[in-house]
């Protein structure tokens, strides 16, 4: 006999399991951020590693080995690619910054006439500002040596797990199946299948949406004539993974780019592209390459990008989505859970029926017959 717990008990045990297991993300950051980034980098590069075996007659290790190594080549010339566009820039520096600095004197003789603030006052303001930075700076440089060799150490256990993952895939595939009892092993054993090819083609949607946006963003800003715009529309397609805030973080960069390379009429420009790609990538492309199997509603998303980013910084942010979207298919897997697969859906929109025309030809007939 199956006994019913209380909602009051059943809402207390889901929330502290909440914060059981957002104490435990905190607490292993180091391990879980790199292991989960590596499951859904095995799961995209499990069709060539399959491929591999198979086609190359080849032992799982070396097909494995093969397939980071192919990876890791995919990523070094992006990552080349970036360093020259990255170079140009830097060699435009001291223009950026001459035009930054008339700028900032026409916005300091904007401020004295609208605000009555002498610009003494605002260089002052402003020196003292400075002062609290450069005395803060050794700081600020310690931080950033301890997060660039934890990046490094990211990258490196990243690839590590990737390859382990990939190699024990069947063995770990066989653990989380036979780990339950007899009766629901059918049911485990459908849901993993149905998380691996949803999440794999979730993944892929991702990186397909990155790419046009990328593509529709180069081209624009090359009609625009502004200047990095290959640069710029690479930042727009790689920061759009990121709900809502990536596309504002790269419209920010983007913008000011543009206003010290052309002026305020050419980044307003760039703000409508943006606006507009925006809305053909939210409308037409979102529905149509990801789909509503694994949408997230804006809510939720928002608030596990807020959550993502607080525990694990931008790694938590590019990992939230795709497992939310984990999660809710699991949600929607097991008996009791199905409240939160409906909080972390979208809202379902009514279906109006149409009357058919055989109805009303029907309903004649009925009042010719009376």
């Amino acid at each position: 006999m199956q006994i019913q717990l209380p909602f009051i008990v059943r809402l207390t045990f889901a929330l502290l399991a909440i914060l059981m297991l957002g104490y435990l993300a905190i607490v292993g950051k180091s391990i879980l951020s790199p292991l989960l980034f590596s499951l859904l980098l095995a799961l995209l590069m499990l069709p060539l590693a399959n491929f591999i075996e198979t086609k190359l007659s080849l032992k799982r290790s070396f097909a494995t080995l093969l397939t980071v190594i192919i990876m890791l080549t995919a990523l070094y010339g992006i990552g080349h690619f970036f360093a020259i566009q990255l170079s140009e820039l830097w060699s435009d520096w001291p223009l950026l910054e001459k035009q930054v600095t008339n700028s900032f004197h026409e916005l300091q003789h904007w401020v004295s006439k609208t605000f009555n603030i002498n610009i003494s006052k605002q260089e002052t303001y402003l020196a003292d500002s400075a002062e609290k930075a450069l005395a803060t700076s050794a700081t600020v440089i310690g931080s950033t040596l301890i997060t660039l060799s934890s990046s490094l150490l990211f990258v490196a256990f990243t690839l590590l797990f990737t390859f382990f993952l990939l190699n024990y895939r069947r063995l770990l595939y066989k653990f989380i199946s036979t780990v339950f009892i007899e009766e629901h092993r059918v049911k485990v054993t459908q849901t993993i299948n149905e998380i691996q090819y949803i999440i794999k083609k979730y993944i892929t949607g991702l990186f397909i949406q990155m790419i046009i946006v990328s593509v529709l963003m180069v081209l624009t800003l090359s009609i625009l004539g502004v200047k990095y715009a290959i640069l710029l529309g690479l930042v727009a397609g790689i920061f759009n993974i990121i709900p809502y805030l990536g596309i504002s973080i790269a419209l920010i960069i983007s913008i000011l780019i543009t206003f010290a390379t052309a002026g305020a009429t050419k980044a307003l420009f760039v703000l409508f592209a943006y606006i507009g790609v925006h809305a053909i990538d939210g409308n037409i492309l979102m529905p149509l390459i990801i789909g509503s199997k694994v949408k997230i509603n804006a809510l939720i998303a928002f608030i596990g990008i807020v959550v993502g980013e607080m525990l694990w910084g931008i790694s938590g942010m590019f990992l939230c989505m795709p497992y939310l979207a984990m999660l809710k298919i699991i949600f929607q897997k097991v008996n009791g859970l199905d409240a939160w697969a409906i909080l972390l859906g979208e809202e379902e929109k009514p279906v109006r029926k149409r009357r058919s025309a055989s109805f009303f030809k029907k309903k004649k007939v009925i009042k010719s017959d009376e």
